[in-house]
């Protein structure tokens, strides 16, 4: 997306103008790329996400009022309407907490965008390259939102992937639907009206409730809004618009700098939250180099910014997505199995005896002096002895990105036992292709159980 001026009375209009003037012949050859690599990554979370007891809670309290099958629910048979299709498959995205994390806002792009327009590709013929575009519109506004309202809007408590993801959904969609310039700021204005995320619900079903009801509220809104619903024509910046009422001090020139923000997004080794990653990263990093076993630790201590306190200072999860919350249970069962993936905060792993008896010698201190994406672990042994790993990025960060080929391997992961290999491997494939298919739906039909 271009910049433009920045005039914050009229700041809709201007993202509006963005939006609909975007075309895939204008991105640049990385941001095609970085989009392939965040959709992939989605398709592969959302696959593995598809048979979570969240997804089956769901899918048994809304399947008898879906409407007609218009769209595939991934790793799934199951067929429903567009605007359910788009929330099942939000809610299966980002049950694992193992999706894609734009680290400065704390944003997971895909959730509300790729499910949006995954649904409406298969409900109307939609070209790969449309498709592309789509992805990344939708992704460049809700993340420039997002730098335009951090960091208050987080601390109040906001889960900004559902209330910042919206606008994301309803552009991206917006765009695939050919919407006029006041029908984009009808969609915005629409999006800002239906946030939805609260930090309390971390660690329950609802967390993966925010991404996928915004995907939904957000094609919802661009369809409204191309059938000439009407709305607010400053949602944004007006006295009582969206930034006055969800933030203290938005910053109106993040919604236009030149900047790519998908080019700042990362991919997860670890399936929970991005802030404890550093320190997962460090106690696998002395695991591996002293060949550790939880037998010869006698206490782990954690120096970590004030952050992963606020959000992972569970000491005793009760279940696998309570662990994804807390820093014990993050450290105790990579120092135990040595990985932390979806395995290791399943409702098994956090009951497991050897890492439960760990998590009470784990002691995470907050240090005001670390910072959001970094960590010192300590582990004294028995012996006495004295390990330090200081993690300044943390693999998987933008810093030390996850290779295309790691992605492939934990998309491959991911759908293990739910599609067979070689389907998984044609979904790998189209992914990789994305922007050269005919039919983008394609990737959603693909991504099902036959």
């Amino acid at each position: 997306m271009d910049s433009a001026p920045d005039h914050s009375k009229d700041a809709t209009r201007q993202l509006a103008r963005l939006i609909i003037a975007s075309r895939f012949e204008d991105l640049p050859e990385s941001v095609r790329h970085e989009a392939k690599r965040t959709l992939l990554n989605w398709v592969g979370c959302a696959i593995g996400g598809s048979g979570h007891k969240t997804v089956n809670n769901a899918i048994a309290a809304l399947l008898p009022f879906c409407g007609p099958g218009q769209a595939s629910l991934f790793g799934r048979r199951e067929h429903v309407d567009i605007l359910h299709a788009s929330l099942l498959n939000g809610i299966s995205s980002h049950v694992f907490d193992f999706d894609d994390t734009h680290a400065a806002t704390a944003i997971h792009p895909a959730a509300p965008v790729a499910p949006a327009i995954l649904a409406l590709a298969e409900h109307q013929p939609i070209s790969g390259r449309d498709f592309i575009n789509a992805l990344v519109v939708g992704i460049e506004t809700e993340c420039r939102i997002g730098k335009a309202v951090t960091p208050s809007h987080y601390e109040a408590g906001w889960h900004i992937t559902g209330t910042v993801g919206v606008f994301g959904s309803a552009a991206a969609a917006g765009r695939l639907l050919g919407l006029s310039e006041q029908q984009m700021c009808w969609a915005l204005a629409l999006a800002a009206a239906q946030p939805v995320g609260l930090q309390e619900m971390f660690g329950s079903m609802t967390k993966s409730f925010h991404p996928g009801q915004a995907a939904q509220n957000g094609l919802t809104a661009a369809l409204l809004a191309s059938k000439g619903f009407t709305s607010s024509e400053q949602p944004l910046e007006a006295k009582r618009g969206w930034f006055d009422v969800m933030s203290t001090k938005p910053n109106y020139s993040a919604l236009t700098e030149e900047s790519w923000e998908i080019l700042n997004n990362s991919y997860k080794p670890f399936a929970c939250g991005l802030v404890v990653h550093p320190v997962i990263d460090g106690c696998l990093q002395l695991r591996n180099a002293h060949r550790l076993t939880p037998d010869a630790i006698d206490r782990v201590d954690a120096d970590v910014n004030p952050r992963v306190m606020m959000l992972t200072g569970i000491k005793e999860p009760a279940s696998g997505l309570e662990g994804k919350f807390s820093v014990y249970h993050a450290a105790a069962v990579a120092l135990v199995e040595g990985a932390a993936g979806e395995r290791q905060f399943s409702d098994e792993a956090v009951r497991a005896q050897a890492t439960a008896e760990l998590r009470r010698r784990i002691f995470p201190s907050v240090d005001s002096a670390i910072g959001k994406v970094q960590a010192r672990v300590t582990i004294t042994l028995k012996n006495a002895k004295r390990l330090v790993a200081f993690v300044e990025h943390a693999v998987g960060s933008v810093k030390k990105p996850m290779s295309d080929a790691a992605i492939e391997q934990k998309v491959f992961g991911l759908a293990d036992g739910i599609l067979p290999s070689d389907q998984i491997r044609h979904v790998v494939d189209l992914c990789g292709r994305a922007d050269q298919l005919d039919d983008a739906g394609e990737i959603a039909r693909r991504s099902a159980k036959a």
